[in-house]
């Protein structure tokens, strides 16, 4: 569906055609720039871990991995069908990590597309259909769904967030992407200053709160749905934005914990420039 983009990748004798090879040879690289841009910026090397490697071996978010680190950024790729979940130590972990005031994590998931099991058969086919003709991305199927492990790490961390739909974002005349709305007077760590937009990628998911996360996460920024794309059933006359980026509360945990989508990170979906700020204003953030 997509050649000749991964011509160069199709050898089965040179190149994984596995998971394993789409992780190193597609998805990986999407995020090199950010990791190099954040090498630059600090003068320290960034730490890139799989959860699980190629040889099968867990890498948990433990103690002894979050040692003198003061930013992570979980990328959820994770499929839901995988059914991973955060163990009792990672949460225990994470919640030592964010007892220090300048400690930072992002949990990022990606989107969570026709998911209407509730629904009768007919019913889910005409919500699927109407998801997947907005997103218009003939690539991905009626179902798809992302982030499974970021999401129960942020429900044990008392903090529930669920990844909805997957929403094409507007873009302008000149097809960069639309302004973000920015919250900037809750932005206390100045993550926004200069951040204007995020990206194009067709499918973004809103960050909805569910539960005790309404009164514990503030939304940092939005991100308007491309209006002349084919109608959404989160789309209404006095909705047409979504929740792109949750921060805690200052009073929820001493360090900072947010919420975006995997592809903030990402310099394959356009925005780059403005990309770019926000990841400076990450890992060069004042600490105390």
């Amino acid at each position: 569906m997509l050649y000749p983009r991964f011509e160069a990748i199709a050898d089965p004798q040179e190149f994984d055609p596995g998971i394993g090879g789409f992780l190193d040879h597609v998805q990986r690289p999407n995020f090199a720039a950010f990791s190099a841009q954040a090498s630059l910026d600090t003068g320290n090397g960034v730490l890139d871990i799989e959860r699980v490697d190629g040889d099968g071996v867990l890498h948990p978010l433990d103690d002894a991995l979050l040692q003198n680190i003061d930013t992570v950024i979980v990328i959820g790729f994770d499929s839901l069908r995988t059914n991973q979940f955060a163990s009792a130590s990672e949460v225990g972990a994470v919640r030592r990590f964010l007892s220090d005031p300048d400690h930072l994590i992002f949990v990022c998931v990606h989107h969570d597309i026709g998911e209407a099991d509730a629904l009768s058969p007919i019913d889910r086919v005409a919500e699927q259909a109407a998801e997947y003709y907005h997103h218009g991305d003939r690539t991905i199927p009626p179902r798809q769904g992302f982030g499974g492990f970021g999401r129960s790490l942020l429900a044990a961390l008392d903090v529930p967030v669920i990844n909805r739909f997957g929403l094409r974002p507007a873009a302008q005349f000149d097809g960069s992407p639309q302004p973000i709305v920015a919250a900037h007077a809750l932005d206390r760590l100045g993550l926004l200053k200069g951040v204007d937009t995020f990206n194009l990628h067709p499918h973004l998911p809103h960050l909805e709160r569910v539960g005790e996360s309404v009164g514990k996460l503030d939304v940092l920024a939005r991100q308007h749905v491309d209006v002349t794309a084919p109608p959404h059933p989160f789309v209404q006359a006095s909705v047409n934005a979504f929740d792109a980026l949750l921060q805690s509360r200052a009073d929820v945990f001493p360090g900072a914990l947010l919420v975006g989508d995997t592809t903030l990170w990402s310099s394959t979906a356009g925005g780059v420039a403005s990309l770019r700020r926000l990841w400076s204003n990450v890992v060069t953030r004042e600490r105390r």
